[in-house]
């Protein structure tokens, strides 16, 4: 696709931008971007510290004389055309003259009051949080739809380039049998030293010249013996099940099991590992989302949290020639691996931001809840327990995620519709967080979901 032509406009519009939690993180890697980009221009940011907001701005080479912190309406609306306003409250983000609303503050209560104001009021919203859209994806969809707005997942986090990679096999009529990515971090291994290394940065490293015994791949066995080796250094990341369901919810893929199989391994090994067990794979069955940790050497290029699908081979002679090019197969030659060894974070937002404003192409309007992100407790948790979202990963301490295809959910509670309640009842260790078991009557999320579910 040729974006250049694509975005051609001479008529001089501008996509006049508001991002909603600014300051760290994807918010830091958007607003170093958008300056760059000629149709578009930064009109508003908004975060709880205003003076950080501006400390980021002037950082990144933002005109300190066109920032304006503003606390009302009246303000903002005496705020010259190429001012930027600041504001604490996000309910002002709506007033301040813009097209596109990014949300990536993480918090559902925000998010969810922010997206329904902006789409509301015909404003397109780009959802960051992967909290909100998990619980109310599909009845943001439908409510950009019923306004003549757009609702878009982000280009530079994985889901909407996972997205974007499916759609693209699905117009080539490729048959997909699993999509996926890898974990935030890779296992990164010396052969020279036998050091092994986890790239988050906190992980100290270790002598592990067991290693080479599982180094090169011959089979599930493989797995299973690097799985032995590395046990303590893995586990179920709730981003990654989250981010899988909204994958889920977009293209109709379901779990390949309720915590995914997080197999270790390479990218030249993904087309032999999720294929199906009859053909030496780990799948019981296919059209599944899924995810896996990246193996890697010292001198091996990442895989970056990049984002993949697996696709049967149809014409073996047309195969026979991509393999021949290098292209990623499966030693049975049935099954090929295409991938995108990248997220760019805000880098590459604007991307789908203009795509909205200019082409009114969101993600998906068929978006409904196929799978559910539920909750099992990790122990006995006593009525009056509070449920509460923490932590770099956005998880709730005592709690172990789950995501199930929605006709096995009954009346499980999303995870992130938790996120602030109160146990009414004593829940065992291993029994699943039920709609029944928190007061949610009183909460817009929880309105939201419903909507949602009712789509057909």
């Amino acid at each position: 696709m040729d974006y250049t032509y694509l975005f051609k406009d001479q008529t001089g519009k501008q996509s006049k931008v508001a991002v909603v939690g600014a300051t760290r993180g994807y918010g830091y890697t958007l607003l170093a971007q958008i300056p760059k980009v000629k149709l578009m221009e930064l009109r508003a940011v908004c975060s709880r510290h205003p003076e950080e907001c501006i400390e980021v701005l002037l950082e990144l080479g933002y005109d300190k004389d066109c920032i304006v912190t503003c606390e009302s309406r009246e303000e903002i609306n005496q705020v010259d055309e190429n001012g930027i306003i600041v504001v604490r409250d996000y309910r002002l983000i709506v007033e301040c003259g813009i097209t596109a609303m990014v949300e990536c503050t993480g918090n559902t209560g925000v998010s969810i009051d922010v997206a329904v104001m902006s789409l509301t009021r015909g404003i397109n919203v780009y959802m960051v949080s992967k909290e909100t859209d998990s619980v109310c994806g599909p009845a943001l969809n439908q409510l950009a739809i019923e306004n003549d707005a757009v609702y878009a997942l982000v280009n530079g986090d994985q889901p909407r380039n996972l997205v974007d990679l499916y759609s693209w096999a699905m117009l080539l009529g490729l048959e997909i049998v699993a999509a996926g990515k890898s974990s935030e971090y890779d296992f990164v291994w010396d052969r020279e030293t036998g050091e092994l290394s986890y790239t988050d940065g906190i992980s100290a490293k270790k002598k592990l010249l067991e290693m080479l015994d599982c180094w090169r791949f011959k089979g599930v066995e493989t797995l299973e013996h690097r799985r032995r080796l590395l046990e303590e250094y893995t586990e179920v990341i709730c981003a990654d099940l989250c981010e899988m369901n909204l994958v889920s919810n977009v293209t109709g893929l379901v779990p390949a099991r309720p915590t995914l199989d997080y197999p270790i391994a390479k990218p030249s090994e993904l087309a032999d590992i999720f294929i199906p067990e009859e053909d030496g794979g780990i799948l019981k069955k296919t059209g599944v989302v899924d995810v896996f940790y990246n193996l890697r050497g010292t001198d091996e290029a990442s895989f970056s949290g990049g984002e993949f699908i697996i696709v049967k081979c149809d014409n073996d002679k047309v195969w026979d020639m991509l393999r021949g090019k290098g292209h990623v197969q499966s030693r049975n030659k049935k099954y090929a691996c295409i991938y995108y060894p990248y997220h760019f974070m805000g880098l590459e937002s604007p991307i789908t931001i203009l795509l909205g404003d200019f082409q009114k192409i969101g993600t998906h309007p068929e978006c409904r809840q196929v799978s559910v992100l539920s909750g099992v407790a990790q122990k006995n948790l006593p009525k009056g327990t509070k449920l509460m979202v923490t932590g770099h990963h956005h998880e709730i301490i005592g709690l172990v995620p789950e995501l199930l295809e929605k006709k096995k959910v009954e009346n499980l509670a999303p995870y992130y519709l938790l996120n602030g309640t109160t146990l009414l009842r004593d829940v065992k260790e291993g029994e699943p967080i039920t709609l029944d078991d928190v007061e949610l009557s009183g909460l817009d999320i929880y309105k939201l979901y419903r909507k949602g579910l009712e789509l057909s």
